[in-house]
């Protein structure tokens, strides 16, 4: 029997088991916690670790939590189901094609530029309102992209899906990621902006120089694509507002309204609904081609949810702070430099298990800070070692329910997808350290 790389939802099913055990070997513990009042989220009090009664995953608990990690992921997953449906009607009625024939054909001369304008658009997305779940849907869109261009999928995604990691990662007011670490660790966000947006474009440059340069298809059996101009009817201009408007309504939201899931799903299904019956797909033309999307992206929302189950039984069992605490002590007695080195690998290594940026902001800040102020070192350094090293790591790691669907909705498979990352992912690495260690004598 031929041996293959494992499906996604093996992988995930292996982290989930793999959880399970890891009761078993880790003694159960928690540190206290009280509610911050100025983020309304609860941290946890420095030096209050102590262990608890153990708690063991047994067969039936790692058995549930496939099912409450999924319902636990509903919003996300209804989201999914949504937004994609109406990325399918859009893609039904023509629209979609032709708007990309049409910008294909207006950047024909200069395609390199059309790519960096897709990676800082998506990277500021990333920076701004941590956008990762709502490209999901948008993955029809980037298989067409790159056979129009005849580019390899996998670097139109790093340009998409990468590049808004990416931007999330090193930016400054990411509200998810490094302001509200800076708030928990009672720093304004003004004094290191000038030093974050400093790296933020240096790692947007560096990451779409690298895909444009390396993402070009050189084979002689991809599609071939003959340059035509081409008009853009007006059935089909309004449909692209009516997708564009509700893309910027959703950023809108999100920043100024306060949006959740919920409210980007109603916005989106208004707009697929719309998009049907402008493109004269007619009431049940619209609502199969919504069924259809929803059939394409039912696996990318149960990929969602099996990756909240790994998270669930590690919470369940009370082992997610006995990894931290183990993570960190070490560090004290460490000269500053290792320290600082030792602490960005071991953020690293907590977002596999935490693969929420911010229920990691939220664990370790309040850790990170006082090893800092015992070592001497700027409280920038412990939101820094943070912010790239969680942020990155949403690039790779299978937990990262988000990351995972787009590349399974994408027809990319994970071990495809890191066999083509992995060099560009170390070099952003790399510059998150360096980051971190100029960061050192910055901030002194």
């Amino acid at each position: 029997m031929r041996l293959s790389f494992p499906h996604p939802i093996i992988i995930l099913l292996g982290f989930v088991i793999l959880a399970g055990l890891s009761s078993y070997f880790i003694q159960s513990g928690s540190y206290e916690r009280i509610l911050d009042l100025e983020t309304g989220r609860e941290v946890i009090v420095p030096g209050s670790f102590d262990s608890i009664e153990d708690h063991n995953a047994s067969i039936y608990d790692i058995a549930l939590a496939v099912p409450e990690g999924i319902i636990l992921g509903a919003d996300i997953v209804v989201l999914i189901l949504l937004i994609g449906g109406a990325f399918y009607v859009v893609e039904k009625t023509g629209a979609l094609q032709e708007g990309i024939e049409a910008l294909i054909y207006r950047f024909r001369n200069k395609q390199y530029l059309l790519l960096y304008f897709i990676g800082f658009v998506f990277a500021f997305c990333g920076g701004t309102i941590a956008m990762q779940e709502e490209l999901i849907a948008m993955a029809p869109i980037f298989v067409l992209l790159a056979k129009k261009i005849n580019y390899d999928i996998r670097s139109i995604i790093a340009l998409a899906l990468g590049s808004a990691l990416v931007g999330a990662s090193f930016s400054p007011v990411n509200p998810f990621g490094s302001l509200l670490s800076q708030t928990i660790a009672e720093l304004d966000f003004q004094e290191g902006f000038a030093f974050r947006i400093l790296f933020w474009v240096v790692a947007i440059l560096i990451w779409c120089a690298y895909h444009i340069k390396y993402g070009k298809l050189n084979n002689s059996t991809s599609e071939s694509y003959e340059m035509k101009p081409v008009k853009i009817s007006l059935r089909h201009t309004v449909i692209l507002i009516l997708t564009f408007s509700g893309i910027g309504t959703m950023a809108w939201g999100i920043v100024y309204q306060d949006w959740g899931y919920n409210e980007m799903s109603a916005l989106f299904f208004v707009v697929g609904m719309s998009c049907g019956l402008v493109g004269k797909l007619g009431l049940n033309g619209t609502a199969r081609a919504y069924t259809e999307g929803f059939g394409e992206l039912i696996f990318a929302g149960v990929i969602v949810g099996l990756a909240r189950s790994v998270y669930l039984i590690l919470q369940k069992t009370a082992i997610i702070d006995p990894i931290i605490h183990g993570l960190f002590v070490p560090l004290e007695s460490l000269p500053i430099q290792f320290a600082a080195i030792g602490l960005y690998l071991s953020q690293a290594i907590i977002h596999i298990p935490v693969p929420s940026t911010s229920g990691q902001a939220v664990l370790t800040t309040p850790l990170a800070v006082p090893l800092m102020d015992l070592l001497g070192i700027s409280r920038q350094v412990a939101v820094l070692t943070y912010q790239y090293a969680a942020g990155l790591m949403d690039l790779i790691t299978p937990t990262n329910g988000g990351m995972m669907a787009v590349i399974a909705a994408a027809g990319i498979k994970y071990n495809n997808w890191i066999s083509y990352l992995w060099k560009s992912w170390l070099l952003l690495l790399g510059l998150g350290l360096i980051s971190v260690l100029i960061a050192l004598f910055w901030f002194s």
